[in-house]
């Protein structure tokens, strides 16, 4: 239980982060929406949404699923206000992913060069895996490298998960913005008539697993090559 509720808690915060990202990097583009909302702040409060924060990730774990993701109420900003017109909303979009990963990096190094022998490394990262919190606790017991290699791979695989969820070309996602960057100006509008079921459709492919089976074999291949795992 408290592995499952520490990785809750980074899986929140992280949400937060990226939010935050979003904000700032709107706002040295030069649109202070953010900032004029009280949204570019580090209190979750200001940041959690009842849906993305506690609905979802409450049903994922009452269900037992093997996937989980949780979202924070995106940070507003006006794209009209942005000093780069041609790529300004490009870049406010990659800087929550782009957070997610740089966090996912400095843990994944963290973790890679603790000084915990490599077989019990790959003890507890199975147990994790796996679900196994009791042999994750039982492994980590009386070693504090032992213990923060754990929270690090933790941290290091959820920034991975969202980053990479949050890049999925489905509008609201990041990666929605990411690809109207480059689409010729006739498809955007069609693209724009997705962006009112946006939702409903990643709540879809949450639900039949299918961002489970197109994720998880890139996510693990990074998370492998940064951790060495």
């Amino acid at each position: 239980m408290l592995i499952t509720l520490f990785t809750i808690v980074v899986v929140i915060f992280s949400a937060i982060l990226h939010e935050y990202a979003h904000g700032w990097v709107a706002y040295k583009l030069g649109d202070s929406t953010a900032r004029d909302a009280g949204r570019l702040t580090l209190n979750p409060l200001a940041h959690l949404d009842p849906v993305g924060s506690v609905l979802v990730p409450a049903i994922l774990i009452l269900s037992n699923s093997s996937f989980f993701i949780a979202w924070a109420k995106p940070v507003p900003y006006n794209p009209y206000n942005l000093r780069d017109q041609k790529y300004g909303d490009l870049k406010v979009a990659l800087g929550g992913p782009g957070t997610n990963f740089i966090i996912a990096i400095f843990f994944g190094i963290l973790a890679r060069f603790l000084p915990v022998m490599g077989t019990l490394k790959e003890t507890l990262a199975v147990a994790f895996f796996s679900g196994d919190n009791g042999a994750v606790l039982s492994g980590i017991t009386g070693s504090l490298p032992a213990s923060i290699f754990v929270l690090s791979i933790i941290i290091c695989f959820v920034n991975l998960l969202l980053g990479l969820f949050n890049l999925i070309p489905v509008p609201p996602l990041d990666g929605s913005k990411v690809l109207l960057t480059f689409l010729p100006y006739n498809l955007r509008l069609s693209y724009y008539k997705l962006e009112p079921y946006g939702f409903i459709i990643v709540l879809l492919l949450v639900w039949l697993g299918l961002l489970n089976f197109i994720l998880s074999g890139l996510l693990f291949r990074l998370f492998s090559l940064i951790t060495g795992l």
